[in-house]
């Protein structure tokens, strides 16, 4: 009986040796795994590969959709500011001009740019009239009334022709209508150059800017806005930028093809200009347009 005993115990010593020794040899500092702990490595390396592959698959889509949205977003913020500081640009240039005079002229209390905004929203559109005319939800009980301006959040895009008690009816600047004209300018880099908006090329898309003084100098991109003289629109408006410079048919004067900054084929939300000055007709040769020929008869106020 001691002699089983003595066994166990040297059994007992020998494996407490052993283990102490295997622990010491897996803590120690060694340059390659063992084999056991190689398969095991191996095997789990393998399971979690497996798993790994269509995870990282499946964050990298939804990763990519994300980056997409977010490029869109931004695409839109980005043109919504584009858009607006063609607008402001136009403004400044001009807000700069009246300044110089306004030092001149220390009364002056009233501008043609001055305006009263009546809110509306396309209601109809004709489809044998599409680049022609729209109608709106806003008629004379709004306060609207016939030649009045009529511009989206990027620029002109026409003027009412027809009035009813709670309607109204607009006539683009892409209409055919050869009687059609409005009183522009450019902004140029050596002063403001008058001309006359009058029709478009349906080929190219653009409006014809004319008789513009041959001696004046124009460049491709430089802005085309209202210039206020024609007793319609008020003065600022933004209308487009030249595209290409030429001479008429008589090599008299220049002409120029003018890109709308507005968008004609969607139209939705409009606001309509109620001048409240207006410039009297005749009182500035250059700049005058023949709008008041078609049945405009405001004579609010007067050109300062």
């Amino acid at each position: 009986m001691p002699h089983f005993t003595n066994k166990k115990l040297i059994l007992l010593l020998v494996s407490v040796i052993f283990l102490v020794a295997l622990i010491s040899f897996s803590l120690r500092d060694r340059q390659n795994a063992t084999l056991p702990e190689q398969i095991i490595k191996d095997t789990v390396g393998f399971a979690q590969g497996l798993v790994a592959k269509p995870t990282n698959y499946i964050t990298g889509v939804f990763g990519n959709i994300e980056s997409l949205l977010n490029t869109y977003e931004e695409n839109q913020r980005l043109k919504s500011r584009l858009e607006n500081f063609a607008m402001l640009q136009a403004s400044v240039h001009d807000l700069e001009a009246e300044n110089a005079r306004l030092q001149e002229l220390i009364n002056k209390k009233e501008s043609l740019r001055n305006y009263e905004p009546i809110h509306a929203t396309v209601i109809a559109r004709n489809p044998d009239q599409w680049e022609e005319k729209i109608i709106l939800n806003k008629g004379e009980a709004h306060g609207v009334q016939r030649n009045m301006a009529v511009m989206t959040a990027r620029g002109l895009i026409g003027k009412v022709v027809l009035v009813s008690k709670y309607t109204s009816e607009v006539e683009l600047l892409y209409t055919n209508n050869a009687n059609y004209r409005v009183s522009a300018l450019v902004q140029g880099e050596k002063g403001d150059v008058y001309g006359l908006i009058e029709g478009f090329d349906a080929e190219r898309g653009e409006l014809i800017l004319k008789r513009i003084d041959s001696n004046k100098t124009l460049k491709e991109g430089e802005k085309v806005v209202s210039s206020g003289l024609g007793g319609i629109f008020p003065k600022g408006l933004i209308i487009g930028e030249i595209t290409e410079v030429s001479t008429d048919d008589h090599g008299l004067t220049k002409m120029a093809y003018v890109k709308p900054t507005a968008d004609f084929s969607l139209i939705e939300e409009v606001v309509v200009a109620k001048r409240l000055v207006t410039a009297i007709d005749g009182l500035d040769g250059e700049g005058t347009d023949e709008d008041l020929t078609n049945g405009s008869t405001e004579t609010e106020g007067e050109e300062q």
